[in-house]
């Protein structure tokens, strides 16, 4: 394989709800879910028989051709995001295979309304920010301003300009009659865990319409009721709903699929032959990200996400008491959460995988946690006393 990972020693075999063993049928409890993926948990027995029954039945036929799971899929994604108050205009979707690829079809969108919207073709810069993560493809990675994932593929695409998070004053100048988007994540995962300010949102929503630009919301690692509501930027007032957003991870909870969500003002001006995809909208993608997205859609799931989260951050507050030259803060929501270290988190890591707890970092020593929504409050608290333990031993 290429070097492209640093991996530790375990070798996962086998996967049940928050557990996972390795080759040596060693236990861990998984504080990552896959990086914001499995939701649901591992080896979920229904998914398991989804995939059995329609891998019998039909699993590949490209976009040529209907298949009933896009369509399905792609009608429970656009009623639910209404029935739950988030994105009020969305009305059509574009089902793709990785978050990535749904920020990719993202930018060309926002680039094809700014073509239509000034025919002179000067509206195509692409608007992101400090700290961001949008993927790895050049069209994501152009929009990810981290010298340590751009430099050594340079140049990037020409037409990407780089703001700063949550700086209102900025915006005016930022975003202009030249941008034809803006992308950005109303939580930063991999930058650390911060949550864009209601005020910072509302204005950026508003300067977009102003000038005509398309505002995406990046809600690969945020969405799908990780913080308690469907999407992230539920909490924020309509006028800060997005054009356009992307979903990715949680949506086929381990199996490779991704949505773009668009309003009418967007889809109108997607034309035949715009886009496309080979292996996305698959039936058996869809069928499990439609099984997905009926069941982390559920309120009780919803409640249950915001209670949880109050077991961690209320530890969270423990720990910082007793480590304060380590622990300076918590941030996050629901169950995308992050503890704010010191210094550097990675003999932590490793201390507590050790001791059968699997934790990742984010940022600039930020410890982060992305457990399974289905993850119960005793599994919690039995990682979170791993973590004391692993903490313990490395202060000593």
């Amino acid at each position: 394989m290429v070097a492209t990972y640093a991996r530790p020693p375990p070798v996962f075999v086998q996967g049940e709800g928050s557990w996972l063993w390795d080759i040596e049928n060693r236990k861990y409890l998984d504080f990552t879910a896959g990086i914001a993926v499995t939701s649901l948990g591992h080896s979920d027995p229904e998914f398991a028989d989804i995939i059995a029954a329609q891998a019998k039945t039909l699993i590949h036929a490209s976009n040529l051709y209907y298949n009933p799971w896009t369509g399905a899929l792609s009608k429970l994604l656009v009623e639910k995001t209404l029935e739950s108050g988030c994105m009020h205009e969305a009305s059509k979707t574009f089902i793709c295979n990785s978050g990535t690829e749904a920020n990719e079809a993202a930018i060309k969108f926002a680039r094809k309304v700014g073509k239509i919207v000034d025919p002179s073709g000067d509206k195509v810069d692409i608007v992101s920010f400090n700290q961001a993560f949008h993927g790895r493809t050049m069209g994501a990675l152009s929009a990810t301003h981290n010298p340590k994932y751009q430099k050594p593929f340079a140049p990037m695409v020409p037409g990407f300009k780089q703001g700063t998070f949550n700086d209102v004053a900025g915006i005016n100048d930022l975003v202009n009659e030249k941008t034809c988007g803006v992308i950005v994540e109303p939580i930063q995962g991999e930058g650390g865990i911060y949550a864009g300010s209601e005020e910072f949102m509302v204005a950026l929503a508003k300067r977009c319409r102003e000038v005509g630009a398309v505002l995406i919301y990046d809600e690969i690692q945020s969405g799908l009721s990780r913080t308690g509501q469907l999407w992230a930027h539920g909490s924020l007032p309509k006028e800060a709903h997005p054009d356009i957003l992307t979903t990715a991870k949680a949506l086929g909870n381990g199996f490779p699929i991704a949505a773009v969500l668009v309003t009418e003002a967007v889809a109108e001006k997607i034309k035949l032959g715009d886009h496309g995809t080979t292996f996305g909208g698959n039936p058996l993608a869809c069928r499990l990200a439609h099984y997905v997205v009926s069941k982390l859609s559920s309120p009780d799931l919803q409640e249950s996400v915001l209670a949880k989260s109050r077991v961690f951050t209320d530890r969270f507050a423990k720990l910082q008491a007793k480590f304060p030259d380590l622990i300076t803060e918590s941030r996050g929501r629901g169950l995308i959460l992050g503890l704010q270290l010191t210094e550097d988190p990675t003999p932590i890591v490793t201390a507590a995988r050790e001791r059968g707890l699997l934790v990742i970092t984010a940022g600039t020593n930020t410890l982060r946690f992305l457990p399974s929504l289905v993850m119960t409050e005793e599994e919690i608290t039995h990682g979170l006393d791993i973590l004391e333990e692993a903490i313990v031993a490395t202060r000593s």
